[in-house]
């Protein structure tokens, strides 16, 4: 499960990456760049974190995008759904250091819904 929870968030970044390059507002623009920056940054601390309390992720998938229709902040909120839902299949509800690092991700996911939302 853990290595679903990482490949969600490395489909995210791959895509809010090509809509970033293809967004004719500045807003979406600047708002996935901060996305996509923040999202890797935040992969690798829950990995590495996961991987320090655990063994290594053998095998992180690589996921297709099930929705190439989508606006980015509905395609960011799928992804957020999903992050939400396997945490705690992934990682122990009570391996609070962890359980953290995903706040980070959720938040991270919060914060760039509100701006794509919001800011024009």
């Amino acid at each position: 499960m853990i290595g679903r929870l990482i490949a969600i968030l490395f489909l995210s970044r791959d895509l809010a990456h090509r809509e970033h390059l293809k967004t004719t507002s500045y807003a979406q623009h600047v708002a996935l760049n901060e996305f996509y920056d923040a999202i890797v940054d935040l992969a690798d601390k829950l990995t590495e974190a996961y991987q320090g309390r655990h063994e290594i992720i053998a095998n992180i998938p690589l996921l297709k995008d099930e929705s190439p229709k989508a606006v980015p902040a509905d395609m960011l909120k799928n992804h957020m759904d999903m992050v939400e839902k396997l945490r705690y299949t992934a990682i122990d509800k009570t391996d609070t250091p962890l359980q953290n690092i995903v706040d980070e991700v959720v938040g991270q996911y919060l914060s760039t819904l509100y701006k794509l939302r919001n800011l024009k």
